[in-house]
């Protein structure tokens, strides 16, 4: 069950309170999409399903990327290319896998599956990020008897 839009909004207000005073209304609009949301979005469709006042392509870039480097959203680099985002529940917490279907492109956390924290680079490299993603087929698409 999904939580009420009053609970979603009290759920973005904190996460945006401990970011400082710039708690501006397209962030707090788009977060609270964000969180909203049971899979990964595209910035399209940010835009295209995003309710109320609309939000402007760049305005929607600069959010999410703020968003993103403040540790409230995730960016999914997927198989076909895409960006995705998606709300971090608690604030900095990506540390976790993502499924991406290859019938109908809907990406999810894996929450239960986490990333190793110590990767061996060579000298001289330092990791900063690690993607995993797991490409399948969801049980929607499963049940269509696609591959």
């Amino acid at each position: 069950m999904f939580p009420t839009h009053l609970a979603v909004e009290r759920q973005a207000e904190s996460l945006l309170k401990g970011m400082g005073p710039r708690q501006t209304g397209p962030r707090k609009r788009i977060l609270m999409f964000l969180l909203e949301q049971d899979c990964a979005v595209t910035r399209m469709e940010i835009l295209n399903r995003m309710q109320g006042e609309p939000v402007g392509s760049a305005t929607l870039h600069r959010v999410l990327a703020w968003l993103t480097i403040n540790g409230l959203a995730h960016r999914i680099a997927c198989a076909d290319q895409s960006l995705r985002f998606s709300a971090n529940r608690q604030a900095r917490q990506h540390e976790h896998a993502h499924f991406q279907c290859m019938q109908c492109g809907s990406v999810i956390c894996l929450h239960e599956v986490a990333l190793p924290t110590n990767v061996a680079v060579p000298p001289g490299f330092k990791g900063h990020e690690i993607d995993f993603l797991v490409k399948g087929t969801c049980p929607h698409c499963g049940e269509r008897g696609q591959p």
